[in-house]
């Protein structure tokens, strides 16, 4: 849904509150963990910090959502829990409008007893963009480092999205950039 003001808190619960019931835009979920069925993936991963605690750090700082703590996208409701089936609202502004568009997480990887925390979320239809987006912490075996990976696979879904798609890929790689310094900034500022 493309806007050309903020929408207010009305019409954001609003809009989750439709959301709920939708399906995901495509199927079945997972697709962003295989590059191999043809659709485009892009990832970042980055060091974020060091050791168990910066990884308990970073964990709790993607249950919190900070990974979109980056003034120009917010996710609604904001304290919304990190668990299969939750729907959420993902609002943007960019270029002079905002644009809300409705997200579901699709699974939750805890690594056991391994130091890895991930989830990915898919798009729902009334997302201006298809596809599915991974959030990933883990600590290297090697240097110790603990790594925020970011990897999404997408296409348009909108008609505006598909004229905009140079825009959109513009934006989506800033997005990956800022998310990855806003998991930085979440882990020093929890430690």
């Amino acid at each position: 849904m493309f806007l050309a003001r903020r929408p207010s808190a009305a019409d954001i619960t609003r809009f989750l509150a439709a959301s709920r019931e939708l399906p995901l835009s495509y199927g079945p979920g997972g697709i962003v963990r295989d590059s191999g069925r043809g659709n485009r993936v892009d990832e970042q991963v980055v060091a974020i910090g060091h050791g168990a605690g910066d990884f308990d750090r970073a964990r709790a700082a993607l249950l919190s959502w900070k990974q979109f703590d980056i003034g120009w996208v917010d996710t609604f409701p904001q304290d919304a829990r990190v668990e299969t089936g939750t729907v959420v609202a993902v609002l943007i502004r960019h270029l002079g409008f905002w644009s809300l568009n409705g997200a579901r997480v699709v699974y939750v990887e805890d690594g056991g007893d391994q130091p890895r925390f991930a989830f990915g979320y898919g798009t729902l239809p009334n997302h201006a963009e298809g596809g599915e987006e991974l959030f990933e912490v883990f600590v290297d075996p090697l240097s110790l480092d603990v790594m925020y990976r970011i990897r999404a696979t997408s296409w348009p879904q909108t008609p505006l999205a598909y004229v905009g798609q140079p825009i959109v890929r513009v934006l989506q790689a800033r997005f990956r950039r800022d998310s990855a310094v806003a998991m930085q900034r979440a882990v020093r500022a929890l430690g």
